[in-house]
């Protein structure tokens, strides 16, 4: 009998921001499958075998998820944040490209989490409240200068940015020379926001200039996100005196 095979996005990692429809999935699973730390998010029960494994092999956990599917298991692959962006969702689909005959009509599901640039962005008030993009850093599966020419281009669009995976222990280098392009092409009172672990116990975030932001490159890490504002980004603080950052809707003359 064919199972099931579901991507589940875990959100920040508080499970408040949990779907309703993932934790629908997640209950009916009875094999979760990814990157360790992310499977330690869900909570242990009675007939659920976990599958961990290594951050840097999707591709191999992808194809592990559909094994497992079509021997008739309900298979839940976890993602954080949302499984569509940069994460396991593509995986999966990837590994289908194959057609391996053992897994046909193993039907697969993908139910959405909020991504971190979301959660950053609620945190911060509203700094995606105009055009903006998402760009990773990695160069792991795209060669260094990709993502230099995009990055150049959406920067010289004044759009908002949001980078992700900005920095590992093999590429501790990548972020601080994208904010030295920004530095370049922005404003120096550009604002940037280093939102880390945002919805998890050791969250920190931070709102500066880009020059600041430059100097502050060698301190991220994997779980910062890091948001370059448009020029229309600004600061405004609330009734209660507490500040926020936000990207007004109109750009230019309206009709």
């Amino acid at each position: 009998m064919t199972g099931t095979l579901t991507v589940i996005g875990l959100g920040p990692g508080d499970p408040r921001y949990w779907t309703a429809a993932a934790s629908e999935a997640l209950a009916a699973a009875s094999d979760l499958v990814g990157y360790g730390p992310y499977l330690d998010r869900v909570p242990e029960r009675a007939g659920l075998t976990r599958h961990p494994s290594d951050n840097r092999v999707e591709g191999d956990r992808a194809r592990h998820a559909l094994d497992l599917a079509a021997t008739g298991r309900a298979v839940a692959v976890v993602s954080g944040g949302d499984p569509g962006v940069f994460a396991m969702a593509a995986a999966v689909f990837e590994a289908l490209e194959e057609a391996r005959p053992g897994w046909h009509g193993v039907g697969v599901t993908i139910e959405p989490g909020i991504t971190a640039m979301l959660a950053a962005a609620a945190r911060l008030g509203a700094p995606l409240g105009a055009d903006f993009c998402a760009l990773s850093l990695s160069d792991n599966l795209k060669p260094w200068h990709v993502v230099t020419s995009r990055l150049r281009a959406v920067l010289a669009a004044d759009l908002v940015v949001a980078l992700y995976n900005p920095v590992s222990r093999a590429r501790p280098w990548q972020l601080g020379a994208a904010l030295a392009l920004a530095a370049e092409i922005k404003p120096a009172e550009t604002l940037v926001a280093f939102a880390r672990a945002v919805g998890r116990p050791d969250e920190s975030v931070a709102v500066m200039t880009l020059p600041e932001a430059v100097d502050r490159a060698p301190y991220a890490d994997m779980a910062t996100l890091v948001l370059v504002g448009a020029t229309a980004t600004r600061r405004v603080t609330g009734a209660d005196g507490a500040s926020h950052l936000y990207t007004p809707r109109r750009v230019g003359r309206q009709p």
